[in-house]
């Protein structure tokens, strides 16, 4: 079961430690390109603001976005603004994400994200979570997958491969961390099981779309192609 609380929590310091690195930067690096194709760092924060924003409207019951294409246009507008009004736009959002978030609710409740997704009211926060640790991996600011917390690691791992099980495009595959933990994916298309194996950084890198696979060993196969998130 979802601990919403802690989850919570756990968003409070992940933004913390985001505006925190943030903060030692300047107009200049603002506007450098991202880890992500086609964005700077500024598109990345004023995504992060509107995410926040967006997370807000899913748990007061509103459409997460009017549309992708004034959402995009949000994105866009947004991104040349200079570092202090980055930072205060995702440290503003965030406030009122956890403002919502301490509202007294039930957190049982299926709530509704972009394109028709469902999920429960009490994964929201978690969600929000894993976008402020991944995208403060893309700002390429000198926090790394490796960065993360083992716990936080191991439930987005979970999380993603779970997203890839049944996926048509994707062959039965079994993930091995370095550690020990399993997981398996994919199955929807036809082939013999393919082994993964690395550590939970590289494994989480390539399921999240964030590493190519370069460290990791395939057993079995070659390594899967995975669909976009």
């Amino acid at each position: 079961m979802m601990d919403h609380a802690r989850d919570l929590a756990s968003v409070r310091d992940a933004t913390d430690r985001l505006l925190t690195a943030v903060a030692a930067l300047d107009n200049a690096a603002v506007t450098d390109q991202s880890r992500l194709p086609g964005w700077t760092r500024g598109h990345v924060l004023v995504h992060l603001a509107r995410n926040a924003d967006a997370l807000v409207n899913v748990l007061e019951g509103r459409p997460m976005y009017v549309s992708a294409e004034v959402r995009d246009a949000d994105i866009e507008r947004g991104a040349a603004r200079p570092l202090a009004a980055q930072l205060a736009d995702v440290r503003e959002s965030a406030a009122r994400f956890q403002a919502t978030g301490d509202t007294p609710a039930d957190w049982s409740r299926t709530v509704e994200l972009r394109n028709g997704v469902t999920d429960s009211a009490s994964r929201v926060p978690f969600r929000r979570w894993a976008e402020v640790e991944l995208h403060h991996v893309d700002l390429g600011i000198g926090y790394e997958l490796e960065d993360l917390s083992a716990e936080f690691t191991e439930r987005e791992t979970d999380f993603l491969a779970a997203r890839f099980t049944g996926h048509e495009d994707v062959p039965p595959t079994e993930l091995r961390a370095e550690d020990g933990r399993t997981w398996t994916t994919g199955g929807g298309a036809e082939g013999a099981t393919v082994a993964v194996e690395g550590t939970a950084a590289d494994l989480l890198g390539w399921l999240a779309g964030r590493r190519e696979g370069f460290g990791l060993t395939v057993k079995g196969g070659t390594l899967p192609s995975l669909p976009p998130l």
